[in-house]
């Protein structure tokens, strides 16, 4: 009986498949070598611009403070704070000038292995957490810091004036404003939660007391005072956000399957 002319393919060898798998690892690593160093340049190119204007961004920082207590001045104790602190700040402008081209490289890395749907979920909650961090920021400087200053600088003024290091202040309100929108990011981890099934949005309605008093723990740590008013602003909205987080959990949770 004769043997039929087309064979199989032979399959590759085991060298050649690891070859294979080896280059796709370089390859992967080349591009994210790429990625990196586009990400890299871009932040230095935007701390070169933030650099020119990093006086201007010192004074908007310190606009609440004087607003708070006129005549205040603030001081550096040591030969490089100020220069240091002039740093951070230009640093601080040019990761957010510098923030879009960093996104980008990162999605461009990341969706080749995804599917479709998933793509549009990620690139959904870079832009919804971009905007709730922004949101925070917003929030944190316009009204959180400004009662926070009043009590702060105010406070038995008539023993002690407030002699404040510009290092000092410029951590204090970066930090405030950073973990503000942090904290401003409550409503996508409900929903995060709730979309891997950890837990369902009739649960999370249900701990809606809990929500409350870590509300209000998270703005003890993340407001610098002890006055319930500064602390009430901060909690006030993440108590509103952790609620239009559960919202969103009824959307996007994992329908159970009926029984019948």
């Amino acid at each position: 009986m004769a043997r039929s002319s087309t064979a199989e393919p032979p399959s590759p060898a085991p060298r050649e498949e690891r070859d294979s798998r080896l280059q796709t690892i370089f390859e992967h690593l080349a591009e994210l070598r790429y990625r990196v160093m586009m990400s890299a340049i871009a932040v230095v190119l935007g701390l070169v611009v933030s650099a020119i204007f990093a006086d201007d961004f010192l004074q908007l920082l310190i606009d609440p403070a004087e607003e708070k207590h006129p005549g205040l001045r603030l001081q550096f104790i040591e030969p490089f704070e100020n220069f240091v602190t002039y740093f951070r700040v230009a640093l601080l402008g040019g990761l957010v000038v510098g923030m879009p081209i960093i996104v980008y490289h990162v999605l461009r890395f990341v969706t080749p292995a995804l599917h479709t749907k998933e793509r549009w979920w990620l690139y959904g909650t870079v832009v919804g957490a971009t905007g709730l961090f922004l949101g925070g920021v917003a929030f944190a400087f316009f009204i959180a810091l400004p009662p926070a200053l009043d009590f702060l600088l105010n406070f038995n003024n008539d023993l002690a004036e407030p002699n404040i290091r510009i290092g000092s202040y410029v951590d204090f309100v970066t930090r405030l404003l950073f973990w503000t929108g942090v904290s401003f990011q409550t409503p996508l981890i409900v929903m995060y939660l709730a979309r891997f099934g950890l837990v369902r949005a009739s649960q999370l309605l249900e701990w809606w007391r809990l929500a409350f008093v870590g509300a209000f723990v998270i703005s003890a740590i993340v407001t610098p005072t002890i006055d319930p008013i500064t602390q009430s602003l901060v909690a006030g909205p993440i108590i509103v956000l952790y609620f239009f987080g559960i919202v969103l959990a009824v959307i996007v949770q994992p329908r159970r399957s009926k029984e019948g």
